[in-house]
């Protein structure tokens, strides 16, 4: 990267370091099980919700417990189950269209991160009927407050219901972009164990590495902050201590509470010190071949710390005396090397492979462009990096 670009990537980034303790960042509240949003809704004088998940958990009767307990206590509740793994344009106008049907006035997200991205630009379209999901792509477009929008995670990976961001995907272009804005933060959150009980171990590996992508990035990056970095810290103890146990018992509740706990508080540290790379390039290529977010991420980890070199020797160190990778003894390069070689070796304990298959040379040069763009100059990245730089990192991981 020329040195011109480097200056103003991290003037940038220092500017919107420095303006973040004024910016409206809020936290959802927290709800402990789906048998709190009765008395929720009728609190908030919403007698009508639009359900959006996804036609999986639909047609598994995974929805069905609380479809059932919305109509017991006499709220009308209509669906949307049409969201895809990385969702489109296309799932937004569905769902806000039937949300219009229906005379909706609350949003409930049940699902992984994709059905909650795709509630929160639901929400974003009806609060700006005039404007089209792609003229809300980026920072701050969306000010005005959204309907009433209740988040129920059944994955443990997104934070999806914390944070900032929803990440939509234009079919036609075969780009993926966020919107980023205060506004979409949801209201409030479901963080309920026994509904992510039933996720299958290959997605609840990758969407716990998700978790872990986060705040592992959150703490490398260079806009943290007292605050993320102990959030950090913690999120990575808790996945190291408790991926294994949920992939390999879906029942052990204690294991799911935690790894949604881990994705709840990574999700907080992420919204206020950002993410880096692997979460661009890991977007280029749900956009260009809708690859799960999650399995990009957790490919790309690994491959990317060792990429940024000593920069973040330091806090790689930090980050495996929490994860129990590192000793007091070690020095900063051997911590380094060990937590990296944990991450790789948690992967392949959890089935997660370290190529991808289907990368195509040729379009690895515009999915780089995407990435850079995405990340340059908002993300507080250890090492910037041009589009032709990260070029490399699709090479690594192609088949």
């Amino acid at each position: 990267m020329n040195p011109c670009m480097k200056c103003w990537c991290r003037a940038y980034q220092l500017a919107f370091r420095l303006a973040m303790p004024l910016l409206p960042y809020r936290e959802p509240e927290r709800l402990e099980s789906v048998r709190d949003l009765p008395p929720l809704l009728e609190r908030l004088g919403v007698g009508a919700v639009l359900l959006v998940t996804d036609r999986t958990l639909r047609e598994t009767g995974a929805t069905a417990p609380l479809e059932e307990l919305l109509e017991r206590s006499g709220v009308r509740c209509a669906v949307y189950d049409g969201t895809r793994a990385n969702p489109t344009v296309q799932n937004v106008e569905e769902a806000r269209e039937r949300y219009l049907a229906e005379n909706c006035r609350g949003l409930i997200a049940f699902g992984g991160g994709s059905s909650m991205d795709c509630a929160k630009a639901v929400g974003a379209r009806i609060a700006y009927p005039g404007r089209s999901v792609n003229q809300m792509r980026g920072l701050l477009r969306v000010l005005r407050r959204l309907p009433p929008l209740i988040a129920i995670p059944t994955t443990a990976g997104t934070g999806s219901e914390v944070t900032v961001t929803a990440v939509i995907t234009d079919s036609r272009q075969k780009h993926k972009y966020t919107m980023n804005n205060f506004t979409m933060i949801p209201r409030y959150a479901v963080l309920d164990p026994a509904v992510t009980r039933t996720l299958p171990p290959a997605l609840t590996a990758t969407t716990g590495m998700d978790a872990l992508t986060h705040a592992v990035e959150a703490y490398i990056g260079r806009s943290t902050t007292r605050e993320t970095r102990r959030l950090a810290l913690q999120a990575v103890r808790l996945v190291f201590e408790n991926i294994e146990a949920a992939c390999q018992n879906g029942a052990d509740l204690e294991a799911r509470r935690n790894m949604l706990q881990a994705a709840h508080i990574a999700g907080i540290a992420f919204s206020k010190s950002y993410v880096g790379y692997v979460h661009g390039v890991a977007h280029s290529l749900g956009g260009q071949y809708n690859t799960p977010h999650g399995l990009a991420n957790a490919v790309l980890l690994p491959v990317v710390l060792e990429a940024y070199g000593p920069c973040i020797h330091r806090k790689l160190r930090e980050l495996g005396r929490s994860a129990g990778t590192a000793a007091e003894t070690d020095s900063d390069a051997a911590a380094a090397a060990a937590f990296i070689a944990a991450v790789r070796d948690l992967n392949r304990r959890l089935g997660i492979p370290d190529r991808l298959p289907g990368i195509r040379r040729e379009d690895i040069p515009v999915m780089a462009a995407h990435a850079a763009r995405e990340a340059n100059p908002l993300y507080p990245v250890p090492r910037l990096m041009s589009a032709a730089e990260l070029e490399v990192f699709y090479d690594a991981i192609s088949q």
